[in-house]
């Protein structure tokens, strides 16, 4: 077996962009014992949450103020105004996730959407219809989608029942998040 003993390696171009390729199809590439390696992770992402309550008008799509975050690693989360956009040279397939739960109701309608460039792009809904009692619903979903540079998101919630949203630093119920897809 040969060795190749070398303090770095760059690609032809010297711009720090093209392939690199080690070993063939169907081989796998083996560090040492010890040695340290770079992995693809999934970034862009980010993950936010709502802190408080935040009440609404009935029947209207609302957008909701998630302006608390756990993490954004590219600075592409605008809490202010909870709004993540697509770095530049970062299009590719996102998985997004989206919870919320409602305050206390007893009959309603409840979606919750993401929004891309100002319009629903996907919307998640439950029905409830209890006499009395003290009831919280939430809707729950991930979706993948493909996303270029400068496309922009949103959390929305649509409700037929005044109850708002709940909120809570330590909880966490009502929460988005998105990363980018690595090989898909």
């Amino acid at each position: 077996m040969s060795k190749l003993f070398v303090d770095e390696i760059v690609h032809q171009s010297s711009q720090g962009s093209g392939t690199i390729t080690l070993g063939a199809s169907g081989e796998t590439v083996a560090l040492a014992s010890g040695a340290s390696q770079t992995m693809a992770v999934n970034t862009p992402a980010f993950s936010a949450y709502l802190s408080t309550s935040q009440s609404f008008s009935v029947n209207t799509d609302t957008k909701v103020n998630m302006t608390s975050e756990n993490y954004d690693t590219n600075s592409a989360y605008d809490a202010a105004n909870s709004k993540f956009t697509i770095p530049s040279g970062e299009g590719g397939k996102y998985r997004f996730l989206f919870s919320a739960r409602t305050g206390n109701i007893h009959t309603t309608r409840f979606l919750g959407m993401i929004w891309k460039n100002g319009s629903a792009v996907t919307t998640a809904e439950n029905r409830i219809a209890i006499g009395s009692g003290t009831t919280f619903i939430s809707v729950n979903f991930s979706i993948d989608i493909n996303c270029v540079a400068g496309d922009y998101f949103e959390p929305y919630v649509y409700m037929t029942d005044s109850a708002g949203l709940s909120g809570s630093s330590t909880n966490q119920i009502t929460v988005w998040s998105a990363s980018k897809l690595i090989g898909a």
